[in-house]
């Protein structure tokens, strides 16, 4: 048999085909390429696969693999025929291959654009979604190698994969003949494929995910055989936590006759466990974690939390050795949250799991809470914890996972579990990188539609231990396409529990005006003067002076709420002077009581030296545990700390919380923050269309891109091309005449006719009209030799210069349009004004491509200058139609060609009445082999 060495591959080994996947069970598997060296491998995988199968796969009884088909089905030149494997352990547990074939069904190479697909999965792993999984890898290999049509024969009672290739989601024929149903779909992915991809992609995820939240079993490996360190911490808190699942704890230098460690089962190997075993703490040092993979991937295990440090954030050993973890973990189907992790919580009631360094739990609620920092992790949850000092009473944490490294499990997965995790009603995340946007920016846009996402995201320096994608844009533009996304973007940790407090038990705002009123003058019109700074629209606040008593709260406050012009309150409070004035717990009754009449629109409390009220609100029925001899009704913790943190009224649980802040500017921002979402909800419910031109060539732009591609991977457009290639989607650019001498540019100007324009496009003068190197309106060919002798004079002979002549566009207003493919966020689309004030302020927004008619029309309008477009100050307004119909164009270009890697649209000019493009440059570069459009794949390693 022929090795390795001995393949005619036509292509070098294709590296990038390989990925790690995550299966419909949860469970990890790896795809690969077949070659030569898998021949035993595929004959122990044939020989465990029933006959029924193999019948299936060839039409007849097949009960082994002969050496010529074993060299066939390990032997591929990776372009007209390709195998792919799906492994566990290194094992084979599926595969598929292609063969291309001409018209005539016979094999057959390029230019044909069709092949045969055919698919054999072992029985023990039929129903995780293997199959589904493969179809989508080899469709990508195969339109990677220029196929663009699969064809598939299937017995009529093998419906299992006949439901594979329907429910893929492509277009597709069926036809019957000779006792075969012949599937044929093009593989041109579609929105309903894309739909089916990412649907299998979230089921999956989350799933996944929920092996490692609400595992069946736990076992903490490396409790000490002393009180204290690690492993003994984590073991007391799951214990203390009342897990419900059976606890093993594991040592390898327990004595042989240790029964229990602390009440639970003590053993020396994972292997000794009897009965299986769901989740795995780690808690070893580094250097002993690799044999605990092992033992964990040989007994079964599904998952692991790794607490143990000295992986990437040490340095690039550290980096070396959490490659090798997640390799390893990953061939044994296993997901681990960390390394370097500070571990994960549920308290769901059939759950109750504090598999974590935290020694006292949150109090369950409705919260999902994720920090990849444990440092913040631990400060976030002893304010959850602490009655004064975070969410109390019913709304506590559902869920928390501390990814420390997240070498494997990210923010991205904890969000496909959240999505639909009828527990979770707020996510609040603490992110100190992302390390894939463009899929982070999909996943949120998602969830934000569902459920509020609340997100403190790092500076943009990723710390030691993430992987993270380079980009090339600034952290402020990645911040505001995640506001795009409908993610609420806070800039601290207090700003996270605040917004979340007011998201967790309220309802969203219907708008901006907001009623504001209380018993003091002064920090009523502090409160009036913030929502002013925050873009909210503010009524007069009602002063109900410091004599006001409870009820003259309960009737400000339901006056407030009847009011058809108000969408939210906020009420002050101050303490007050004289018998008269009202308690605490007589306050914070009157305020529910008045909320709970109108429950359609939010209510805050802004308190000042209060903290009684604070407690109040929610005194009333917490589900903190209460001590000995405490009344019901009443808390064994104080109230809220001095300045500290807001908290939110207990009600019985048909009421609504309310939530309470110590400072005006606290209550105001997280107020603004829920306006600002809510009125993104009620776009995305309509998010617009992608318009249809019956101008563009999408066709024809495919093959001149293809054509130019031919002379390299990657290349600026010349001018004429830049010309051709924006034309095939209806941008016309006017032509600009290279002058390289007066003559020539006395010549251009006349075949372009007067009047013209002269322009300098040396790079340093490119669109710099202030620094001279621009004359409009040269009316004859005297003024335009004048004009050139100057602009020579002025910077230098022609050579550097760069002159050019162009005719006179309409006078309008300049702007600036560009699309570039980012790396980490994928395409986007940037607007502006041209010229160096709108640089130096900033002034550009940008939208994920594709854009749609709305997403163009918010394009126009959100720079800080657009007053400029619409007549500012007496002057024209422009033709902002036009322009965001040049927006569309462009960013279906960008869409429907992946190598359309940059376009620059400078300056284009918005007249009155149409647009002009006076500057275009184009680059070109070969698609990505993967991107987030592509098959689903795990974080490469």
């Amino acid at each position: 048999m022929q090795t390795s060495a001995d393949r005619q591959d036509r292509h070098h080994y294709p590296a990038h085909w390989e990925a790690d996947v995550v299966l419909r069970d949860g469970g990890t598997a790896r795809v690969r390429p077949i070659t030569a060296d898998d021949a035993d491998r595929l004959v122990s995988f044939y020989e465990q696969v029933s006959d029924e199968s193999k019948y299936y796969r060839f039409f007849a009884p097949y009960p082994r693999l002969s050496a010529k088909d074993v060299h066939r089905f390990t032997h591929h030149d990776f372009v007209d025929r390709v195998g792919l494997a799906a492994t566990i352990g290194g094992e084979f547990i599926a595969t598929v291959r292609y063969d291309r074939i001409g018209a005539d069904g016979l094999p057959a190479s390029a230019p044909a654009d069709e092949a045969e697909v055919a698919f054999l999965v072992q029985d023990a792993h039929q129903g995780r979604g293997v199959a589904s999984a493969l179809l989508e890898h080899i469709a990508a290999v195969a339109r990677e190698r220029g196929i663009r049509r699969f064809a598939a024969e299937v017995l009529p009672a093998n419906n299992k994969m006949i439901k594979v290739f329907t429910d893929a989601g492509y277009t597709q024929q069926r036809s019957f003949e000779d006792g075969v149903v012949r599937l044929e779909f093009d593989l041109e992915p579609t929105d309903r494929s894309v739909a089916v991809q990412h649907a299998r992609e979230q089921r999956a995820e989350a799933r996944s995910v929920r092996r490692l939240l609400a595992p069946g079993s736990v076992a903490v490996v490396g409790v000490g055989r002393a009180p204290g360190g690690v492993g003994r911490s984590v073991l007391g808190n799951i214990r203390d936590a009342g897990y419900t699942g059976p606890l093993h704890a594991v040592n390898k230098a327990f004595p042989e006759d240790l029964k229990e460690v602390d009440g639970v089962p003590a053993h020396r190997s994972v292997r000794d466990i009897d009965g299986h075993v769901d989740l795995a703490v780690v808690a070893v040092p580094a250097a002993h974690v690799p044999a605990v993979v092992a033992e964990c991937g040989e007994h079964g295990v599904q998952g692991l939390v790794v607490l143990s440090a000295g992986y990437a954030e040490s340095g690039p050993e550290g980096r070396v050795r959490q490659r090798a973890l997640v390799q390893a973990a990953r061939a044994y189907g296993m997901r681990i949250i960390g390394p370097n992790a500070f571990g994960v919580i549920n308290t769901a009631p059939d759950v109750r799991l504090n598999a974590s360094l935290a020694p006292e739990p949150p109090r369950a609620g409705r919260i999902g809470l994720f920090a990849q920092s444990g440092a913040i992790g631990i400060a976030l949850l002893s304010r959850l914890h602490r009655r004064g000092g975070g969410v109390t009473g019913v709304t506590g944490v559902s869920t928390f996972v501390s990814a420390g490294n997240r070498a494997d499990v990210s923010g991205n997965d904890v969000l496909q579990y959240w999505y639909d995790d009828p527990e979770t009603d707020v996510v609040l995340m603490y992110l100190e990188s992302i390390g894939n946007p463009r899929k982070f920016t999909r996943l949120a846009r998602r969830t934000a539609a569902a459920k509020p996402l609340v997100v403190v995201q790092g500076t943009g320096t990723a710390p030691q231990g993430h992987a993270v994608r380079a980009t090339r844009l600034p952290y402020a533009t990645v911040s505001a396409l995640l506001r795009q996304a409908g993610v609420i973007r806070v800039d601290t940790i207090t700003e996270l529990v605040d917004a979340g407090l007011l998201l967790a038990r309220q309802p969203l705002p219907a708008g901006p005006r907001v009623a504001i009123l209380g018993n003091s003058e002064s920090l009523g019109v502090l409160t009036y003067d913030r929502c002013v700074a925050e873009g909210l629209r503010p009524a007069r606040p009602v002063d109900l002076t410091t004599g006001a008593r409870a009820e003259d709260f309960h009737r400000a406050l339901s006056a407030a709420l009847a009011d058809d012009t108000c969408d939210s309150v906020v009420v002050t409070a101050i303490p007050a002077i004289g018998e008269a004035s009202p308690g605490d717990a007589e306050l914070a009754e009157a305020l529910r009581s008045a909320a709970a009449s109108v429950p359609d629109k939010p209510v805050l409390v802004v308190h000042v030296e209060l903290g009684g009220l604070a407690e109040a609100l929610s005194a009333a029925t917490s589900t903190a545990p209460r001590a000995a001899g405490d009344a019901p009704g009443t808390a064994a913790a104080a109230g809220a700390e001095a300045g500290g943190s807001a908290v939110l009224a207990a009600p019985p649980e048909d009421s609504r919380l309310i939530p309470a802040y110590p400072a005006a500017e606290r209550a105001v921002r997280a107020l603004s923050e829920a306006v600002k979402y809510a009125q993104w909800r009620r776009e995305a419910a309509d998010p617009g269309k992608v318009p249809e031109y019956d101008d563009i060539d999408e066709k024809g732009a495919a093959r001149l891109i293809a054509g130019l591609l031919e002379r390299g991977a990657g290349l600026t457009l010349s001018a004429a091309e830049t010309c051709d290639l924006l034309g095939t989607y209806g941008i016309r650019v006017r032509r600009a005449v290279p002058a390289p001498t007066a003559e020539a540019a006395a010549e251009a100007a006349r075949a372009l006719g007067y009047p013209v324009a002269l322009k300098a496009t040396a790079p340093h003068l490119r669109h710099r009209a202030d620094l001279g190197g621009v004359r409009l309106d040269v009316a004859d060919e005297e003024q335009l030799l004048r004009s050139y002798t100057e602009l020579t004079e002025l910077f230098g002979p022609p050579e550097e210069l760069r002159p050019v002549v162009q005719a006179m566009a309409p006078r309008g207003v300049d702007t600036v349009v560009r699309a570039v493919i980012d790396p980490a966020a994928g395409a986007v689309l940037s607007f502006g004004l041209a010229g160096a004030a709108s640089q130096l302020l900033g002034d550009t927004v940008h939208r994920l491509i594709p854009v749609t008619d709305r997403d163009a029309t918010s394009l126009v309008r959100s720079i800080r200058t657009a007053p400029l477009l619409f007549g500012w100050r007496g002057s024209t307004p422009v033709d902002t139609p036009a322009l965001e119909r040049l927006l569309l164009r462009v960013s279906r270009l960008v869409d429907d060609h992946p190598e359309v890697v940059a376009v620059t649209l400078e300056p284009v000019v918005v007249a009155p009445h149409g647009v002009s493009v006076l500057g275009a440059t184009v680059r070109l570069a070969p698609p990505p082999a993967r991107d987030d459009l592509g098959p689903r794949t795990m974080p490469a390693y």
